[in-house]
């Protein structure tokens, strides 16, 4: 994606935090005839390696997706996370010379895929355990405690993989580069969606207000 300085991150920290908080990824490949093919789906990032910027990602898709054939013909695929985003106004600076944009922050990931072996039951259970532990603890001691035909029948109705990150680009587009903005942006956002909420979080740990602001 277009990554000009002021909003490009190399923090993996950072990157690994937009991931885990914003899971709901697309998975981008090319079909047989060369077009874009995209499945949205939840995406497990595992531990090993995030501190040094070495991610490595955990996904599934339906059996009847023909995405994971394309994975298997043509390994190499993107990964896209989208964080908070939302409206920017104008009005949020000192001239009115100004026009709006809009805020957002995003991971993109360079990624070579591993499918999962079909019969590789143990696999499978073990990713679906990752997705389970990230969204609903809770259910895990459901799925344990399922019958094992039936579980190995809903094993079977799906294909998993493992997504080696090969390069990843970090965007943190809050208007970093217009200061004279900040003040009055954070105000806002504090005041707004969820979305807008969470800018101003962000705003707030980048530096770009001070702490006190976002207090209360």
């Amino acid at each position: 994606m277009y990554m000009p300085p002021p909003f490009t991150s190399r923090d993996p920290a950072v990157a690994a935090r937009l991931m885990r908080a914003h899971p709901f990824a697309s998975l981008v490949t090319t079909d047989d005839e060369g077009f874009p093919f995209v499945t949205h789906l939840p995406i497990h990032l595992q531990d090993e390696g995030v501190a040094e910027g070495r991610f490595s990602l955990l996904g599934h898709v339906a059996r009847p997706n023909p995405q994971w054939r394309h994975l298997e013909q043509r390994p190499r695929a993107l990964v896209t996370f989208l964080g908070p985003h939302a409206y920017m106004s104008p009005s949020v600076y000192p001239d009115l010379a100004r026009v709006p944009t809009w805020s957002y922050l995003a991971v993109h990931c360079q990624v070579t895929a591993r499918l999962l072996d079909h019969e590789d039951a143990a696999g499978k259970d073990a990713l679906l355990k990752a997705l389970i532990g990230d969204h609903e603890p809770a259910y895990a001691a459901q799925w344990r405690a399922m019958d094992q035909e039936l579980a190995h029948k809903l094993l079977k109705a799906i294909v998993a993989f493992e997504l080696t990150v090969n390069d990843w680009q970090c965007k943190l587009k809050i208007n970093q580069h217009r200061p004279e903005s900040h003040a009055a942006l954070h105000a806002m956002y504090a005041a707004g969606t969820p979305d807008e909420r969470a800018l101003a979080a962000w705003m707030q740990d980048l530096g770009m207000v001070p702490a006190t602001e976002g207090e209360g």
